[in-house]
């Protein structure tokens, strides 16, 4: 695999984050935030010109280098097309397509097909880790919950299994569910993925980001590098999902603590700060973040 290669495959993960035809003009802004993040000036040219619609996979599949960067290219639409629940049927068509493109047979894609969709539809309602039952938890208890899914969600970014990506989103939901579950708040996956999307984490562009990351390895490094408190290539990709899972919930443990009564504006600022929280959170905790890499089941994780 070269250059080209990661240039194309970054290409083909804009078209699959397009793919399900949906975007709004925010979504479209943090597609396009992820480039300038990963720092890849100058290896975006193609992704842009998918995004403008002047490329079409079957023409982006053609142009890779060999067998490897084929399924790498498969792999990384997958991921993406599942980022925010199971792919609909947009995206199964854009990766029937795809697949066709890269000359890759219907088996040599199931397994794959099989284990995302798994992933993407696990329920909200069923959080991995219990605070208890009863009364709202301490503030102790919560913020355990809320760090604990924060390192798991870092971990999950260091596997090279590049799908992993796809959990982090569930994980992300399990955890303001809980959260609000235990302020009284009844909730169901969307009014989560709109308060998600409100502090601007977008589905699509955080799980890009990751695979695009765990493609390039070493060269999106750079400009990430100042963003979180010097951590580079896929420790950056933990950083950055350690500290958008770690805001998250905290905005969440306030925005349903005072009754949903926070604006948009509140809301944001509050996720900066815990963001800001979580950079100086992550060099302390990173060892133990590689170490519980190591241990992760993503079979056992969604049982």
């Amino acid at each position: 695999m070269n250059q080209k290669d990661h240039e194309l495959i970054a290409a083909i993960a804009m078209l699959a984050a397009l793919s399900d035809g949906r975007q709004s003009e925010a979504e479209a802004e943090q597609l396009k935030g992820v480039f300038t993040r990963l720092g890849l000036s100058d290896l975006d040219a193609s992704a842009q010109q998918a995004a403008a619609g002047q490329f079409r996979a079957t023409d982006l599949a053609r142009r890779l280098s060999d067998a490897e960067a084929r399924q790498l290219a498969y792999e990384t639409a997958l991921a993406i097309c599942h980022a925010d629940g199971e792919a609909n049927q947009q995206e199964l068509a854009f990766l029937s397509v795809l697949g066709d493109g890269l000359g890759l047979s219907p088996a040599a894609v199931r397994e794959a097909d099989l284990r995302a969709a798994a992933m993407a539809r696990t329920p909200v309602a069923g959080p991995p880790v219990e605070v208890g039952t009863g009364p709202p938890p301490s503030d102790a208890a919560l913020d355990d919950l809320i760090l604990k899914q924060a390192m798991l969600t870092g971990a999950l970014e260091l596997l090279p299994d590049r799908l992993a990506n796809v959990a982090i989103l569930p994980l992300q939901l399990r955890l303001v569910y809980q959260i609000g579950r235990h302020y009284g708040q009844q909730l169901n996956a969307e009014q989560i993925k709109d308060l998600a999307g409100t502090m601007g984490i977008g589905a699509a562009a955080q799980v890009m980001e990751g695979v695009v990351r765990k493609v390039l390895g070493g060269i999106a490094g750079g400009i990430l590098g100042g963003l979180v408190g010097g951590a580079t290539g896929l420790a950056a990709g933990a950083a950055v999902s350690f500290g958008s899972t770690y805001a998250l919930g905290h905005v969440a443990k306030q925005y349903y603590a005072q009754g949903r009564r926070l604006s948009g504006d509140d809301l944001r600022a509050l996720f900066t700060r815990f963001q800001e929280e979580a950079k100086a959170l992550f060099p302390k905790l990173q060892d133990q973040i590689r170490t519980q890499a190591k241990g992760v089941n993503l079979q056992r994780l969604f049982q």
